[in-house]
């Protein structure tokens, strides 16, 4: 089928609601009396059955996702630490220093960039690379 020879009504024209009585679409412009949807910017979240159970609930779940057991890990690069004042690094002294959130739990540091001062870590965890570069630097890592 080509577009010079579609039906008649295949391109309907948009509905232009708010134009008066005579438009086909009346004084509430389909939208009923009252009520949120007929307020504006109402909109309803995708699969909202009126109140009902939507169906995604009805259905079971499937497969496995890690994310509800994963514990998130703040991340730390090796040319982060220059900001950090002394030579003790751990979650205290990051957290001061700004590298991670105040309500983080671990953090993780990591090989990018290079070490010039000899750094004592005390962090929950460690890249090969990053314990590497301090190891070589004359720190050490716990």
């Amino acid at each position: 089928m080509k577009e010079d020879n579609l039906p008649s009504g295949a391109n309907r024209e948009k509905k232009r609601v708010g134009r008066g009585e005579g438009n086909g679409h009346g004084k509430t412009c389909c939208r009923g009396h009252k009520g949120a949807g007929a307020r504006s910017g109402y909109s309803l979240r995708p699969g909202f059955e009126g109140g009902q159970m939507p169906l995604f609930r009805k259905l079971p779940q499937r497969g496995f996702n890690r994310t509800r057991f994963q514990t998130p890990c703040a991340i730390v690069n090796l040319s982060d630490l220059a900001i950090v004042e002394g030579d003790l690094i751990d979650l205290t002294t990051l957290k001061k220093a700004g590298l991670i959130r105040s309500n983080s739990i671990l953090a993780k540091l990591l090989g990018n960039g290079s070490v010039d001062k000899a750094y004592k870590i005390k962090l929950s965890a460690c890249s090969k690379s990053a314990r590497e570069k301090i190891e070589a630097a004359g720190g050490s890592v716990e």
